[in-house]
Formats: structure tokens, sequence, C-alpha cells
């Protein structure tokens, strides 16, 4: 039997899955691709930055490294951060020179989905419509739960972002 190589491909990733740290952040479960995950830090104090987009905190100091801090819950239109003894920082690093912290309610686990375990996001529009929806690739399902899965790179790397 010949296969083309999407075919292959395809096995593949039904045989292996991805890795995603499962987040809560409000009410709702998301994921984020584990590969771009750097670290995860404990909630600390940064420091503000004048005139910077209100879902962009400020910046952190983390061994020796500047390192600029957004709030998921505002970038996704949802009310300001609660911070609690849960609240994390997940320093993501979607291209070799960019780093950035994510504030998050709670880190719940490392879930691994495979691709029939994902609904991909076909609603998302890069040419307008609703710019939340360019956050979000797909849902996954794992067990009872859905997933959203984040895109970081559309997530922070946002043409009104500002980097520090």
């Amino acid at each position: 039997m010949d296969y083309n190589i999407n075919e292959i491909q395809n096995i593949e990733n039904d045989l292996s899955g991805i890795e995603y740290v499962m987040i809560k952040v409000g009410d709702e479960m998301f994921g984020i691709n584990i590969a771009y995950i750097d670290n995860i830090v404990r909630y600390q104090k940064f420091t503000r930055v004048p005139k910077a987009q209100s879902y962009f905190k400020g910046v952190i100091n983390l061994r020796g490294e500047i390192i600029s801090v957004m709030s998921l819950r505002l970038k996704l239109g949802l009310p300001d951060d609660k911070i609690t003894k849960n609240t994390r920082i997940i320093i993501v690093k979607p291209e070799e020179e960019t780093q950035i912290g994510i504030i998050v309610d709670e880190i719940k686990e490392v879930i691994e989905l495979f691709d029939k375990d994902v609904e991909k996001n076909v609603n998302s529009n890069p040419d307008g419509g609703d710019v939340k929806v360019s956050y979000v690739d797909g849902v996954g399902k794992y067990g009872n739960l859905l997933v959203s899965l984040i895109n970081i790179r559309n997530l922070i790397i946002d043409k009104d972002m500002v980097s520090v």
C-alpha cells in the first residue's frame, strides 16, 4: 500500500499526540503547547510600563532577564486577574528572540491530545472578525473537559503588542 507524505504525517500524529499544559483562566480550560513553554514561575511583583496596552501588566526580572508580562484574562476580554496562591506566570518562547510571561489563574496538568481529540478552529478569520477567535487553534476533548488550544504566536505577536 502506498501513502503520500501527508497521510504518513497524519498517521504519525494519530500515534503520538501533542503535549499541552492545561491551565485554568476564569471558568475555562485552555491548553498551551508545551513546545512553547520555557518556564513556569510563581506570581511575582512586576514593574509597570507607562502607556502600555491594558492587558500588558509590566516587566519582571527573571534570573537577570527582563521579561514582559501580560494578563491572559485581559487579553481575552475577561475581568482583571484575581491573584491567589495558585496564580502563575508561564514564560513562553515562540521564537528564539521573543520571551513573554503570561499570567494564568492556575496550572492544572500536562495532557496529551491526539488529532482525533482535536476539533480544529475553522472560524478563525485573520483578515478581521473576532480577534479572540484567532487566539484559539481549536478545541481538544480531554475526558469530559473541553480545552481551548491557544495559538501562542497569534496571542503574543499581536500588531498592537509592545515589546520591551
